[in-house]
């Protein structure tokens, strides 16, 4: 006697409709990338991935037929999915790696603890699922691992497809170590802008508190902005100058173990790869192909046994040039108004025309982090109000302690 499906209830179906969009658009992603890419081996990776999202849509679209409900027709991609094609298409499929990372490892911890449904029979597709995202993580890794040209890229396919019979339920639990960079120049300029932003608005309204005489609010937004720049500068040059020299030391004692001791260092890798699941014949294989190069290998050996990433090492310039800039397109917008205009408007315009950035910061911070737009953009706005109206009333008690 055969029965009927249990019915999924609300919540349930809402969250596997939900998992049906989120591989959908997946699917729609790496299509675009896919066609963006001119390295072939690159642009098959990407198929590859694609190949596995559309199995994973398969699963939650017999998952509502079981269940009775009428599949929702195919719609676009969501905004966060359109603005990484649109940088995708402006800077490479390179520059998205981040945000991609980020959405591969949102979707496998999503899978694996047991979501959208706690249904028993899902248990196996949901460890299945979570296994390809945090594999498609890695082929991210080696991506950004591989140099550039057909020989380097040949292996990326093959070790996609081989990480299919090594995945596991071990690996899906293990640690995500895609997580190690961030999310890249992007996230540095975003959070750049709204620290000048949130700080320099806060400054002049502190001011304002204490005094309403428009030029010195205009003389302390202007001292507020160089100060807070060269201050951001200064600091990211420091940070990162010395990140390289680190980084420039353990690449030089890897190097030395690996000229006086190569079988050992052999060894390690063949054990690393065997304890990310790959077999033994696999994993030497491997190994033995890296150490056909020495420079990869000891790029791999950094990699893989340190966790550092050799092609981390940032120009410390570079990185203080664009966190200046970055602090003073943000810090300048409170101040325009006063470079504007005079009288008691002016003020408010500032803060009007400072919560409209925050709100845009917010916006864009979303589509990093995943968060509605809304919700990102007034939290963004929120904050930065909060902190202005509050510094605005600690000048005004400051400003009539003075005066007084």
């Amino acid at each position: 006697m055969s029965t009927s499906p249990p019915d999924p209830g609300p919540a349930a179906l809402r969250d596997t409709l939900t998992a049906l969009q989120m591989e959908r658009d997946a699917i729609l992603l790496y299509d675009g990338l896919a066609a963006l890419e001119r390295d072939p081996r690159r642009a098959e990776a990407f198929r590859t991935i694609a190949a596995d999202e559309r199995r994973h849509a398969a699963i939650w679209e017999g998952r509502l037929c079981e269940a009775g409900v009428e599949l929702p027709p195919a719609r676009g991609p969501r905004s966060r999915m359109r603005f990484i094609l649109l940088v995708a298409r402006l800077l490479g499929t390179r520059a998205v790696a981040d945000m991609v990372r980020a959405l591969e490892g949102d979707d496998e911890r999503r899978y694996a603890r047991g979501a959208p449904t706690p249904n028993p029979a899902m248990k196996a597709d949901l460890a299945a699922m979570a296994a390809d995202e945090r594999r498609h993580a890695e082929t991210w890794e080696r991506l950004a691992e591989a140099p550039r040209g057909d020989e380097a890229a040949a292996t990326l396919v093959d070790a996609e497809r081989a990480g299919r019979a090594a995945a596991s339920v071990a690996e899906i639990t293990s640690a995500e170590s895609w997580h190690r960079g961030g999310a890249g120049t992007l996230r540095a300029v975003v959070f750049g802008a709204s620290d000048g932003l949130v700080s320099n608005l806060s400054l002049v309204m502190g001011v304002a508190g204490a005094t309403p005489e428009p030029s010195f609010i205009l003389l302390s937004g202007i001292a507020g902005l160089l100060a807070g720049a060269f201050s951001m500068a200064a600091g990211e040059y420091i940070s990162v100058r010395s990140q390289v020299e680190v980084l420039e030391r353990q690449i030089a004692l890897e190097r030395a173990e690996l000229e006086a001791i190569p079988e050992e260092e052999l060894e390690e890798l063949v054990a690393i790869y065997r304890s990310k699941g790959l077999p033994e014949a696999d994993a030497r294989r491997f190994a033995e192909h890296i150490f056909a190069d020495k420079e990869v290998a000891l790029q791999t050996l950094v990699r893989e046994e340190l966790g550092l990433d050799p092609d981390g090492m940032g120009s410390p310039w570079s990185a203080a040039g664009g966190s200046f800039l970055a602090f003073t397109v943000g810090a300048i917008i409170p101040v325009i108004p006063f470079l504007l205009g005079t009288g008691g408007a002016v003020l408010l315009v500032s803060f009007g025309l400072s919560l409209l950035a925050l709100f845009g910061l917010g916006a864009l911070v979303s589509l990093l982090t995943g968060r509605s737009l809304l919700f990102s953009g007034f939290r963004q706005m929120g904050i930065g109000a909060a902190a202005a109206i509050v510094t605005f009333f600690v000048g005004r008690v400051i400003g009539v302690g003075v005066a007084g």
